[in-house]
This record gives structure tokens, C-alpha cells and sequence, in this order.
């Protein structure tokens, strides 16, 4: 599959070391797959190492099956001087029932760096088709509710 530049697609059969005291995929094994596909989406388009600013709305909305196949589907949806936002879906599939679950969707932040760590600029996202265009539009409002949320912070704060 040739995808564009923005975007990252990467499988993982979810194996018994993954699993939780239930028998299910342990969140945190899933957390750290996020990251490394954020990672790789976000460095690979901006042609930098990158470090995670912050993840927004992680909902595991299903739980994931030790024997499942689990894609994780990346893609950067904003950009900004140094940062972009990486949307992810994550998907599981049944091998034996093919039997595809949408299980995860998550938003990561993350700051392009140059070789001494400082945030360096990266190139600006021009979204082409009308998914692009709805997940820009839904990152920039994403966005202005971060900052919303930090200037009220800083105002209780503030006050102690």
C-alpha cells in the first residue's frame, strides 16, 4: 500500500505477553503501540526526531482479544511550527470470524526537535480531500480547547 507521506499504517497480532490479569490486552501494551505509531507518523513526516506533547482522548471503547490482529491507523492531521497533531484508529480483527472492530481512537501531539532537543519547524499540512479538510478543522477546534483548558488552570492557579 503506497500512503502519502502523512500517513502510517502498522499491524500487530496481539500475543499472550500482552495480556492483563483477565486475559485481555492490557491497556498500557496498547498505550505504548499509540506511541510508537504516533512516533513514527509524526517523524517520518516531519523528517525529524519528535517527542509526545500530550495525548487527548483515549477511549478504549472495546476490549482486544490476545489472538487478534490489531491495525493502528495514523495519520497527521495539523500541523503547527514544530507540532502536529497525529490522529490514530485503532482496529481489531477475529483471524478465525473476520470480524473487524473499530476499538480505539486517540489524538497525539507531538514537537519535531532538532539535534540539541529544540522544538524545529516542521512542514505545514495542506489537507486535500474532504476527510482531511473535517480532521484539520476538528484538530484546529481540539486546539483552541487545549489552550481554553490551560489558561482556565492557570487562572485557579493563579489564585493560590
Amino acid at each position: 500500500m503506497d500512503l502519502p507521506a502523512h500517513q502510517l499504517t502498522m499491524t500487530v497480532l496481539m500475543t499472550p505477553d500482552t495480556a492483563n490479569f483477565s486475559g485481555k490486552v492490557h491497556g498500557g501494551a496498547i498505550l505504548k503501540l499509540l506511541d510508537q505509531v504516533a512516533y513514527a507518523c509524526a517523524s517520518r513526516y516531519a523528517g525529524h526526531y519528535v517527542v509526545t506533547l500530550s495525548v487527548d482522548q483515549v477511549m478504549f471503547r472495546q476490549p482486544i482479544q490476545v489472538g487478534e490482529l490489531v491495525t493502528f491507523l495514523a495519520s497527521v492531521n495539523h500541523t503547527g511550527n514544530s507540532s502536529m497533531e497525529v490522529g490514530i484508529k485503532v482496529v481489531a480483527e477475529d483471524i478465525r470470524a473476520k470480524v473487524v472492530r473499530h476499538v480505539n481512537s486517540c489524538f497525539f501531539t507531538m514537537i519535531a526537535v532538532d539535534d540539541g532537543g529544540r522544538p524545529t519547524k516542521v512542514p505545514a499540512l495542506s489537507p486535500q480531500t474532504a476527510d482531511e479538510r473535517r480532521r484539520f478543522a476538528e484538530a484546529e477546534l481540539r486546539r483552541s480547547m487545549r489552550r481554553e483548558m490551560e489558561r482556565k488552570f492557570a487562572e485557579v492557579h493563579g489564585g493560590h
